[in-house]
């Protein structure tokens, strides 16, 4: 299992809580997503056998928020 945490811009909300924990939290793979929002990061926990970070960063790159 591999932790990382990623820096997020374009979060301001509830709603961008939501979507990316929402949307990151269903991949096969992933057992773990905590948005921190008032500090612009993104905690994710997964297995990297089963799922890429690249396609954890792009699913949260479709939602609309950048990754820096």
């Amino acid at each position: 299992m591999e932790k990382v945490t990623l820096t997020v811009s374009g979060m301001s909300c509830g709603h961008c809580v939501n979507a990316i924990e929402g949307n990151v939290g269903k991949l096969n793979g992933v057992s773990n997503v905590k948005v921190h929002l008032s500090e612009g990061k993104v905690d994710v926990a997964f297995d990297s056998a089963v799922i890429s970070l690249a396609a954890i960063k792009e699913t949260i790159d479709d939602q609309g928020y950048e990754i820096v």
